[in-house]
C-alpha cells in the first residue's frame, strides 16, 4: 500500500518526539466522530456504532473489513448533519467523508463534466449542496446452489408432508422469498403452523406463482382462498416444519423481516428474481404520470435498507424516506420506509427485472451515475447543530473506512500534535508526536523537513499537496487526508505562537 520512501519515515521517523516549553503547539484530528444512534453497514444489516464493538463492517471498496477496536468520548461542540438521497448521518465537523467537491465554474453543472473529477476524503465542514458523496456497491459475491432444510419434523407432527432436505437457490425459492418478505406471515396456532401469504384479488398472476413455486419445490399444493368483500387472496402453504424454516430464514413480524445474508452476496443475475418478489409483493410502477416512478413500501427498517443494497448492485438509484405513523380515513399506518425510483436509467432497468415494457418519451434527468464499485449522488442538504454528549468511532483494518446509513466515512483516528520553537521570526527547531497510521507518521515526519529553518509565511504557505509531494507523490488516495491534517496542524501550532506572542 506504500511507497518504499514513506515506509521509511514511518519506521524511523526523524522528527518524532516533544520540544520542552515549545514557542507553539497545534492539534488537529479527531477520534471519535459520530453519534451514538449512527447505524453502520455490517455483515448482514445495520447496528448502532455505540453497539458495535467487533465483527465485520462494509468499507469504502464495498467489501468487508474487521472492526479492531471502538472508542467513545464526551464531546461538546458543532455536529454536521448530511443528508443525500440515501439517507442522512450526523458526524463531528472534521471528520472525513468521502466525495467529490465541485469546483465554482458553471461548467460542473453538467454531469458529464462532474465525472472527470477525483474523489477524495474531505472534512465535514468543507462540504456543501450540491457537492458529489460516494457510496459503495457491495462487491462480495458468493453463489449458492442449494440451502440445506434443516428444521427436523416434531415428534408429534403426523400431518405435515415430507420435505426436500435441500432446497434449490434459484429464481423460484428466490421469487417466493421476495414474496414472503413483502407479503408473508407465519400462523402459528396449536395443530396448525402454516406459512400464508395475502395479495390483492386482481393479482391473480402472482397467486398462480407462488402455487406453482410451492407444488415445484416442496410437493405441496397451497389452499387458496378469495375474499371478495375484502379485495383480497389468502395463499396458506400448510407445513408446520416449513413455517418453522421460513421463521429462522426471514425473521417473525413485519417490521422484523430481513433478508438472509447469503442472499446479499449471490451473483447479481440471481438477485432479479428476489428483487422481482419483493416489488411485486409491496411496490409499484407508474408509468402514466408526468414524472414515472417506481416505488417501495416497508415498515421494516431493515428490510429497506438491504433492499438498498439489492438496487445498488442492479445500478439502480433509489431515494429513501421515512414515513411517520399516521391515520388516513380513519386507518391507522405505521411508520414506514419508502424507496423512490425516478430516474430514467434507475426505472428502466427495474422495469426490465419486472418485465415491463417503458418506452421514455422525455429526456433523462441525471443527478447520480455509477461506475463498477461506486453510486456517486449529490449532497440534498447540510445542518449544523450544537450537541453535548458522547460521539463514537471505529477502527477498522486495512481500509481505515466504514459505511454509514448514506455515506462513506474514514475513521478520523488520526491525531497530531506540532511543537515549535521560534527564533527572528524562523522555525529553529520542529517536533511531532501523532497517534495513526504509518501514513500519518510519514506525512507528520515530512512536514517537520520541510518546516524546520522557514520563515513563519514560508512555512504558513505550505500545502497538503507539497507535503504529499515531498513523499514521493506515491500517496494512496484514502491517506491523502493525512497530509491535510498535517497542514492544519502546523497552521494551529503557528496560530497558536502568534496569539502567544501578542
Amino acid at each position: 500500500m506504500y511507497s518504499k520512501k514513506i515506509m521509511q519515515r514511518f519506521l524511523k521517523p526523524k522528527y518524532a518526539g516533544k520540544i520542552t516549553n515549545p514557542d507553539g503547539v497545534g492539534t488537529a484530528g479527531n477520534p471519535q466522530c459520530l453519534l451514538p444512534e449512527e447505524k453502520v453497514h455490517t455483515n448482514p444489516g445495520l447496528i448502532k456504532i455505540s453497539d458495535l464493538n467487533n465483527g465485520k463492517v462494509l468499507n469504502y471498496e464495498g467489501k468487508y473489513s474487521e472492526v479492531l477496536n471502538s472508542f467513545n468520548r464526551k464531546y461538546e461542540g458543532k455536529i454536521i448533519r448530511l443528508k443525500n438521497k440515501l439517507g442522512t448521518v450526523s458526524i463531528t465537523s472534521e471528520h472525513l467523508v468521502y466525495a467529490i467537491k465541485l469546483p465554482k465554474h458553471e461548467k460542473y453543472f453538467r454531469t458529464k463534466n462532474k465525472k472527470k473529477l477525483i474523489p477524495s476524503w474531505y472534512h465535514a465542514e468543507d462540504l456543501e449542496k450540491g457537492d458529489i458523496a460516494l457510496y459503495p456497491i457491495t462487491q462480495k459475491e458468493e453463489d449458492l446452489d442449494f440451502i440445506d432444510l434443516d428444521v427436523p419434523k416434531l415428534k408429534f407432527d403426523f400431518k405435515s408432508k415430507d420435505l426436500p432436505e435441500k432446497i434449490p437457490v434459484n429464481g423460484d425459492f428466490l421469487r417466493l422469498s421476495g414474496y414472503y418478505l413483502a407479503e408473508g406471515y407465519i400462523s402459528e396456532r396449536k395443530c396448525h403452523n402454516c406459512v400464508s401469504l395475502t395479495f390483492n384479488s386482481k393479482e391473480r398472476e402472482y397467486v398462480e406463482d407462488v402455487v406453482n413455486i410451492s407444488k415445484r419445490l416442496f410437493g405441496i399444493i397451497p389452499a387458496v382462498k378469495f375474499h371478495n368483500e375484502k379485495n383480497i387472496v389468502r395463499i396458506t402453504i400448510n407445513s408446520a416444519r416449513l413455517a418453522r424454516f421460513f421463521k429462522r430464514l426471514f425473521n417473525k413480524g413485519a417490521d422484523n423481516k430481513s433478508i438472509p445474508s447469503f442472499m446479499l452476496f449471490l451473483p447479481i443475475s440471481k438477485q432479479k428474481d428476489l428483487v422481482r418478489g419483493l416489488w411485486r409483493g409491496d411496490g409499484y410502477v407508474n408509468l402514466n404520470r408526468n414524472a414515472p416512478r417506481a416505488g417501495y413500501s416497508t415498515i421494516s427498517y431493515h428490510l429497506a435498507q438491504q433492499l438498498k443494497i439489492l438496487l445498488l448492485r442492479q445500478k439502480v438509484v433509489p431515494s429513501i424516506y421515512e414515513e411517520n405513523e399516521k391515520i388516513v380515513r380513519g386507518v391507522k399506518h405505521r411508520k414506514s420506509y419508502r424507496i423512490h425510483v425516478g430516474q430514467r436509467d434507475s426505472l428502466s432497468r427495474i422495469c426490465s427485472i419486472l418485465g415491463i415494457e417503458y418506452n421514455p418519451k422525455s429526456f433523462a434527468s441525471v443527478d447520480s451515475w455509477f461506475n463498477n464499485s461506486h453510486l456517486y449522488t449529490p449532497i440534498t442538504g447540510i445542518e449544523k447543530k450544537d450537541y453535548s454528549g458522547k460521539v463514537h468511532n471505529l477502527e477498522v483494518e486495512n481500509t481505515h473506512s466504514f459505511v454509514s446509513e448514506a455515506f462513506t466515512l474514514h475513521n478520523c483516528g488520526d491525531v497530531m500534535e506540532v511543537y515549535l520553537k521560534v527564533k527572528n521570526g524562523v522555525i529553529q527547531k520542529i517536533r511531532f508526536n501523532t497517534f495513526g497510521c504509518g501514513m500519518a507518521i510519514a506525512a507528520s515526519d515530512a512536514l517537520c523537513e520541510m518546516a524546520e529553518g522557514k520563515s513563519l509565511e514560508e512555512a504558513e504557505k505550505i500545502t497538503s499537496q507539497d507535503i504529499v509531494k515531498h513523499l514521493g507523490g506515491e500517496v494512496p488516495p484514502i491517506k491523502v487526508h493525512c497530509s491535510i491534517l498535517g497542514m492544519e496542524t502546523l497552521r494551529k501550532a503557528i496560530k497558536n505562537y502568534k496569539e502567544k506572542k501578542k
